[in-house]
């Protein structure tokens, strides 16, 4: 099944055989639908998540197992599973049924206070890091590699900085990706996100109200976690963030190379799909600024 077949007809039929006992709610897309997973609410207090792709299948088991172990280690809500579905109606794969979290994505317009938003989302990570991580999942393939060594995106982002010599400055870009590689991890295993992003913290009255979407969670290194200090924070806000999440200097070094693939591959992505419009790519994703101005901020910070 094609990512864009999967629709509210689906839901509607996979619920109606396999719960009908929620058959006939309301089905809705929600404004960001999400890309492993293609997420629409159902009725007033439940969403269904659907895998878009065979790669994200390993999701849905990850997280029935650990969110309720998680859930009541954090200081703010994450998602609550209430069930599993099969394959059925076309649907080639397991989904999921979950309680619904209100709250909209995060975005600098919707944030009371950018500073303490910085805070609570440093709060929040040194929960999860601290979490004990005997028998969770290992990062790797089930993680997309967040939580592993960045030498698995090293090819790739050499030829992609390459590509973009015209783009960017591609020496000070190498320059933060040499950097970030060197800084290698020593560390004890810890539980972490994997995608710390705007589109997965939820506000509501402008405060961080919960974080969603544990599908490239798993134990290793955290440094994945602290890309969105340049994705989404300002220098203030970062400087926020990082004093509430006092990791070792290599640890935000990887941060910063983190931060680095996660924007070119959003540019390059953009630039393929449609020059016209690749100097607004990232913004779909609530961040701060352009992927094109992340890359920048990164190089800039990594200079000071």
């Amino acid at each position: 099944m094609e990512r864009g077949d999967i629709s509210t007809s689906v839901v509607a039929c996979l619920l109606e055989t396999q719960f009908p006992e929620w058959a006939g709610l309301p089905i809705a897309p929600v404004e960001l639908a999400g890309w492993d997973n293609i997420t629409f609410r159902l009725g007033e207090d439940m969403s269904v998540r659907l895998p878009s792709g065979h790669p994200y299948c390993a999701q849905v088991a990850k997280e029935h197992q650990w969110l309720p172990v998680l859930g009541q280690h954090l200081p703010v809500a994450i998602p609550q599973p209430l069930a599993i579905g099969v394959p059925g109606c076309g649907f080639p794969w397991p989904w999921s049924v979950y309680r619904w979290l209100p709250g909209a994505y995060a975005t600098v317009d919707r944030i009371a206070d950018l500073i303490s938003f910085a805070r609570s989302v440093g709060d929040f990570l040194m929960a999860l890091h601290a979490i004990d991580p005997t028998g969770g999942p290992p990062a790797g393939q089930d993680s997309q590699f967040r939580g592993g060594p960045l030498t698995v995106w090293d090819p790739w982002t050499r030829e992609t900085i390459a590509c973009l010599a015209g783009e960017v400055d591609a020496g000070a870009a190498s320059e933060v990706w040499e950097a970030a590689l060197a800084a290698t991890w020593a560390g004890p295993p810890m539980w972490f996100h994997g995608d710390v992003s705007a589109s997965n913290l939820l506000v509501l009255d402008g405060r961080l109200s919960a974080v969603i979407d544990f599908g490239c969670s798993g134990v290793g290194d955290p440094a994945c976690d602290l890309a969105i200090a340049w994705t989404f924070f300002g220098t203030e806000a970062r400087k926020a963030f990082q004093e509430s999440v006092p990791l070792d200097a290599a640890a935000w070094e990887r941060g910063r190379g983190w931060a680095l693939w996660k924007a070119l591959t959003t540019y390059a992505e953009a630039l393929r799909l449609n020059p016209q419009t690749a100097h607004v790519a990232g913004l779909q994703f609530g961040w701060r600024q352009p992927a094109r101005a992340v890359i920048d901020d990164v190089v800039a910070d990594h200079r000071m």
